[in-house]
């Protein structure tokens, strides 16, 4: 499955795209540091999921997901934030959310939530 990470610390950015790389069946197809430039990126080339942290330079990450689901793009989203706002939760769940995960986050957080996300993803198959 193709990931775009979207991360504004350059650093974090590539720490997660590691992390990504190391799960089978998952590989990172772009890293953004902005929300500005996801939007071109899945304009280039669409991808399965986004991990998104939801503090970014250029506004929410919800705000992004808003826009990608009104554009059409249907990419579930892992979202990545050091708040634990029950609000900015509920939100996120309206607009597709699929999980959270809570920064900083180690290689093995990462693993099992990919890993979750890939089985639902099988399950929803089998029953759609």
């Amino acid at each position: 499955m193709g990931v775009l990470v979207v991360e504004d610390d350059p650093l974090a950015a590539e720490a997660h795209g590691r992390y990504v790389d190391r799960v089978p069946g998952f590989a990172v197809r772009g890293t953004a540091h902005s929300g500005a430039e996801a939007q071109r990126l899945l304009e280039q080339r669409p991808v399965d999921l986004l991990l998104l942290d939801l503090y970014l330079p250029d506004g929410h990450g919800l705000r992004l997901v808003r826009s990608l689901r009104a554009a059409g793009h249907g990419a579930d989203v892992i979202a990545v934030t050091s708040a634990r706002d029950l609000a900015v939760v509920r939100e996120g769940v309206s607009l597709g959310v699929v999980q959270y995960v809570l920064k900083p986050f180690t290689f093995a957080t990462l693993r099992d939530r990919l890993v979750r996300y890939a089985e639902f993803r099988g399950a929803v198959g089998e029953a759609g």
